[in-house]
């Protein structure tokens, strides 16, 4: 199924050091928490939200939860990376009043670009700053949980520094994306509690309906539907985990059906809305 959730993630953050000598076909997925992948190696063009990054070594892709992704590999060379999978709660919980550990993932989400390319020394820096909390992580010894908690702030500091200091897209990445089918999703999020039905959207946009569904499909790998619904969701889901009563955050996410709620609730987050506080 395109667009489907992938991975669970049961601990607090988990790292990944993964090579691939043979290329597999990944679909659009996406994930109910934040996720940042170092990029080591390999011919590959990450596409996030419906923008598509030729990746250099190094890079780094800062995905937001339940943003589409998926990357497009070349055969060609093996595929060599770090992900780091990261839950709200240890985001909230290591946080201070001025200073969110999330900030980086918030602000691409609104410039809309989410690739930061470390250059000279600062390439260095943040292979440093992976491989300590790689190793922090599989070592064993006293304050083993302690240390890899603060290599993992240091790095999440640095990301946030460098993404703050950024400018929205840097001149020397190379990407592609749908401008017309960016402002349909930028109003999409902006009016989940609206009609967002073909019909209103293609009119809005003057767009014919086929345009809108064919090529919709074709730069998010999934049908306009899903995509609402998706955002819908989270949206719903990030209300109630803020303590708004489930049958308000339903309908203010645009659910006028609350048992088609319910049923499509469970189906993502494997819980029911009351559960998932």
């Amino acid at each position: 199924m395109e667009g489907d959730k992938r991975g669970y993630l049961l601990e607090r953050y988990r790292l990944f050091h993964l090579r691939d000598e043979l290329a597999q076909e990944v679909e659009y997925h996406y994930h109910a928490f934040e996720k940042i992948v170092f990029h080591l190696g390999g011919k590959v063009t990450y596409s996030i939200e419906g923008k598509s990054y030729v990746l250099k070594p190094c890079d780094i892709l800062l995905v937001g939860r339940s943003l589409l992704h998926r990357p497009v590999i070349d055969p060609g060379e093996p595929y060599e990376r770090m992900v780091l999978w990261l839950s709200g709660d240890f985001l909230e919980e290591c946080s201070r009043e001025d200073c969110a550990l999330d900030a980086c993932f918030r602000l691409a989400e609104r410039r809309g670009f989410h690739m930061l390319r470390p250059r000279g020394e600062d390439r260095l820096r943040y292979r440093t700053l992976f491989d300590r909390l790689e190793q922090a992580l599989t070592e064993e010894g006293f304050g083993r949980e302690l240390l890899a908690d603060t290599c993992l702030q240091q790095l999440l500091i640095a990301l946030n520094r460098d993404a703050l200091a950024e400018p929205a897209a840097d001149q020397d990445v190379v990407y592609r994306f749908d401008p017309k089918m960016e402002e349909v999703t930028r109003y999409i999020g902006e009016h989940l509690g609206e009609e967002l039905s073909i019909d209103r959207l293609a009119g809005r946009f003057y767009l014919s309906r086929y345009y809108l569904m064919h090529r919709f499909k074709e730069v998010y790998g999934i049908t306009v539907h899903q995509y609402v619904r998706q955002k819908r969701l989270l949206r719903a889901a990030e209300e109630i985990r803020r303590g708004t009563p489930v049958l308000k955050a339903a309908m203010e996410a645009g659910f006028n059906d609350y048992s088609v709620f319910l049923r499509a609730f469970r189906g993502t987050y494997g819980k029911s809305p009351r559960e998932w506080k």
